[in-house]
């Protein structure tokens, strides 16, 4: 499963997180960055519904395993 919850948020490496342990200004900070703020919110209501589905998928994959289903077949 993908984890679409910080599509928005920039991920710190170790040593930016060190960091940002003494930035008490929060200087630091930094976000992945939209055009405008309704792609940014394109962008969060497309990873919610691509959580979601993947979600119905894994659910589905998880009632045939334990009921001898043959495995669903994935359409792109």
């Amino acid at each position: 499963m993908t984890d679409y919850s910080m599509i928005l948020f920039a991920r710190p490496s170790f040593l930016e997180g060190m960091a940002r342990i003494l930035d008490v200004g929060g200087t630091l900070d930094e976000y992945n960055t939209s055009l405008t703020p309704e792609q940014a919110d394109y962008i969060a209501l497309s990873s919610d519904w691509w959580a979601v589905g993947d979600g119905i998928r894994g659910a589905i994959g998880q009632f045939a395993e334990e009921n001898d289903l043959p495995p669903m077949e994935r359409e792109e």
